[in-house]
């Protein structure tokens, strides 16, 4: 890759557990002059630390099928049975009237989509776990999932950990602050405006 390449957008894509959110949140932190988050929209529950409209946009199914219907989403899938996400054109918009980058925080399907909408405007990264293990303990701590949810999701990791190479960058989350220090190295090489 070349560093004097500067992205408008920066998507960090992983399986469940891996970390992608703690990361996004960092760099959204440490960098909100130049970043914004494309918040997503899903028709999952809320868990209890979540804000509708800060997190995810939460809407029925029937006002997800509304919006795939009016085209207002860049991409969308149903990852789950009767559970869809998707990114709405928007969120995009939105970020790019406030002459911010675009940071997604995106499960894999929906990252190859921004990738094949986006290609070159779009630095995609993988978020790798340590292993398979580590991921399955996350998701029990998190106490967030269902017995049938957490089954869906583990079967769901399963496949997601094969796409490691799919994506611009891998990014190996074995240590949280090697990882973040990792992130915002990635962030000012490829993706801040250079001086």
């Amino acid at each position: 890759m070349d560093s004097n390449t500067s992205y408008d957008m920066v998507a960090f894509t992983a399986p469940s557990g891996a970390g992608k959110t703690t990361i996004v949140h960092h760099l959204l932190k440490k960098y909100s002059e130049y970043f914004s988050f494309s918040i997503s929209a899903t028709t999952r529950g809320k868990r209890d630390n979540e804000v509708d409209g800060v997190d995810y946009f939460f809407m029925s199914n029937d006002e997800f099928q509304t919006n795939i219907e009016e085209n207002s989403f860049i991409e969308w899938e149903e990852v789950y049975d009767d559970r869809f996400y998707g990114t709405l054109r928007s969120e995009v918009d939105r970020v790019v009237l406030e002459g911010k980058k675009v940071v997604f925080d995106i499960e894999i399907n929906g990252a190859q989509n921004l990738k094949k909408t986006y290609d070159e405007r779009c630095l995609v990264i993988y978020v790798k776990p340590p292993d398979f293990q580590t991921l399955v303990k996350r998701l029990i701590n998190r106490k967030s999932e269902s017995p049938q949810t957490l089954e869906d999701r583990i079967k769901r990791i399963k496949k997601e950990l094969l796409f490691e190479h799919s994506f611009d960058m891998v990014l190996l989350n074995d240590n949280l602050e090697e990882t973040l220090a990792k992130a915002e190295e990635i962030i000012e090489t490829y993706v801040l405006p250079k001086d």
